[in-house]
């Protein structure tokens, strides 16, 4: 049995500055790996398939992990498959990730099963095929990612290091937020960054990492808030006591800040679910790379 952690992934900043022709949008992204992880292992030898033990979610050929072993076997047909399980720690519609690192997830254990890998390059390719950020799994390293996700530059070492073993706490209702959804909502404001603007300002904070690279915002966070208004009324309601910067990460409905080793993570676990009712979740996590 081979095994796989899928890590989630913040995005630190995300800027969103135009649409492009085929319906995606061009975006500048600051992204980092999470020690908050789903589990994924493979049974080589099997019958091509899945299992989850969340039992909300496909596990059909809906699920990016089919979707990523369809991609592998479309370039290597003789592939070894396998039946595939899933143990789901990142909650899914939270911009988080979850799902295209199950998928990242998926084509290293089938790359590892052939006994001939492909290499993390080629992995990359056949990623951003499955979904826009897809590919920054594969490596999982602190990265910017631009295009519609599919292009990554890893950081310098100086920055990853400032980012690598920060404390994060992690906030989202019981409800998510769909992505096509965000988009459309910020397509309809029509509220774009100029791309010159978003490369300055993330040049800017790469060039002097030490500060907390989420002021750089997040340009889905204002049409999301103004349609699910439960987020922003929740994150005031417990931001006085936590004394947190709270941002959004991805297309949400996740949040996040950094947070010091004296942070009181049980009264805002309390607070949390007074704001957002009992199926609210709280995280606590570190950036792992």
């Amino acid at each position: 049995m081979l095994v796989s952690a899928a890590q989630a992934k913040l995005n630190l900043s995300l800027a969103i500055t135009g649409r492009r022709e085929d319906g995606f949008h061009e975006l500048v992204s600051l992204v980092a790996p999470l020690a908050l992880a789903d589990t994924l292992t493979l049974e080589p030898g099997r019958p091509l398939g899945l299992s989850c033990d969340d039992a909300s979610l496909p596990v059909d050929g809906a699920n990016l992990v089919l979707k990523a072993a369809a991609a592998y076997l479309k370039r290597r047909p003789s592939a070894i498959v396998g039946h595939f399980h899933l143990i789901k720690k990142v909650p899914h519609g939270a911009g988080l990730g979850g799902g295209s690192s199950d998928a990242a997830a998926a084509l290293r254990l089938l790359d590892e099963a052939s006994g001939a890998p492909l290499g993390a390059e080629v992995l990359e390719g056949i990623a951003a095929e499955v979904g826009s950020d897809c590919a920054f799994f594969v490596r999982g390293q602190a990265a910017v990612m631009r295009g519609r996700g599919e292009r990554l530059e890893i950081l310098p070492a100086t920055a990853r290091a400032a980012l690598v073993g920060r404390k994060v706490v992690l906030v989202k209702p019981p409800f998510g937020v769909p992505t096509p959804e965000a988009y459309g909502l910020l397509a309809m404001a029509g509220n774009y960054r100029p791309a010159a603007q978003a490369e300055a300002e993330l040049a800017a904070w790469v060039a002097q990492p030490a500060s907390d690279p989420s002021v750089l915002g997040n340009d889905l966070a204002a049409p999301v808030f103004a349609k699910y208004l439960a987020l922003p009324v929740g994150l005031a309601s417990f931001r006085p006591s936590t004394g947190a910067n709270w941002q959004m990460t991805g297309s949400g409905s996740a949040c996040f800040s950094f947070v010091s080793d004296g942070f009181d993570h049980a009264r805002l676990r309390e607070e949390v679910r007074q704001a957002w009712g009992p199926g609210a979740w709280v995280q606590e996590t570190v950036i792992s790379g």
